[in-house]
């Protein structure tokens, strides 16, 4: 797909991997429909956009659009202000990507976080597809771009930490995608369906989850939570940029499975191999670890090692 004059829908764009997908989309000559619920966010992520599409020397229309993918209400009004706006009747890329974290544990966490996660990442998915789906039909080349993870193959982030609501949803959404191989085939075949799976990238999904949570974080360690949020987004093999453009050559070559990083391809490589290793014994978990360049020498590694021995 060339992506110049081109129209695309980006949830989630207004930090991490969804800004790196709308300022390379509008760099490409594409034009851009992006939403999220932070309207500042989305202004910053529009200014670069059409500065770095001005560089490329294209004149682009990129458009904001407040919405909460959890609520469909939201979504299909989304989608309404996107035909308005872009004064169309079609789009040609829709970019599932809006997630956020939180609801680890069905013991520890409330129902609401748990749900606020799962609604996200599965609903915002979900809705998205149903809304957007008949105007990529429309157009006389389409693609549908649903961001997963490898949560979504492994449903866990280590022995000692748990993942459950963030899992569920990732599931969800790489077996949707899936099955949209076949059902996309049969009615639309001139429409591409990919899912992404990425591993650890730099992006502010730690940072937004924590400001969007309503559980209350204890003032000592308020700080601790900050500074691990930007270790998340700093200390990430993968930047964001990278991830994008990763994403946006796969869509092009008409590639359904894109998996980004290191650690994504090792994880799918070991868990198709052996998934009964996947949750237990520390040889899965230091090879994760190592192959990821995910802080080899932390204290739970060293505990794996100190454990296989």
């Amino acid at each position: 797909m060339n992506y110049a004059d081109k129209i695309a829908v980006v949830t989630g764009g207004g930090t991490g991997m969804g800004r790196e997908l709308v300022r390379q989309l509008a760099a490409s000559g594409c034009h851009v429909a992006m939403c999220d619920v932070s309207e500042g966010a989305m202004v910053e992520t529009q200014e670069l956009a059409l500065a770095d599409a001005a560089a490329a020397g294209h004149q682009v229309r990129i458009t904001n659009h407040d919405c909460d993918v959890a609520d469909e209400a939201a979504v299909l009004r989304f989608r309404d202000e996107v035909v308005d706006q872009h004064e169309t009747d079609h789009v040609n890329l829709v970019f599932n990507n809006a997630g956020i974290s939180g609801g680890a544990s069905v013991f520890e966490n409330s129902r609401e976080s748990w749900d606020r996660v799962f609604d996200i990442c599965w609903g915002g998915v979900y809705f998205g597809t149903r809304a957007f789906l008949p105007l990529l039909v429309a157009s006389t080349e389409g693609h549908l771009i649903n961001t997963a993870s490898v949560n979504s193959f492994w449903a866990s982030l280590g022995p000692e930490r748990p993942h459950t609501a963030y899992s569920a949803a990732k599931f969800a959404v790489r077996g949707f995608t899936e099955a949209l191989l076949t059902d996309v085939g049969i009615h639309a075949p001139h429409v591409g369906v990919s899912v992404v799976m990425p591993g650890h990238i730099g992006t502010e999904i730690v940072a937004n989850s924590i400001a969007m949570s309503d559980e209350e974080i204890p003032e000592e360690l308020k700080q601790f939570t900050k500074q691990s949020a930007e270790d998340f987004r700093d200390n990430a093999p993968v930047s964001a940029a990278e991830a994008a453009t990763v994403i946006l050559e796969a869509v092009k070559a008409g590639k359904w499975r894109i998996l980004i990083g290191a650690d994504a391809e090792w994880l799918d490589a070991a868990v198709r191999a052996d998934p009964e290793a996947a949750y237990s014994g520390p040889e899965f978990l230091i090879g994760f670890q190592r192959a990821g360049g995910k802080d080899p020498d932390s204290p739970l590694v060293a505990r794996a090692e100190e454990d296989q021995k």
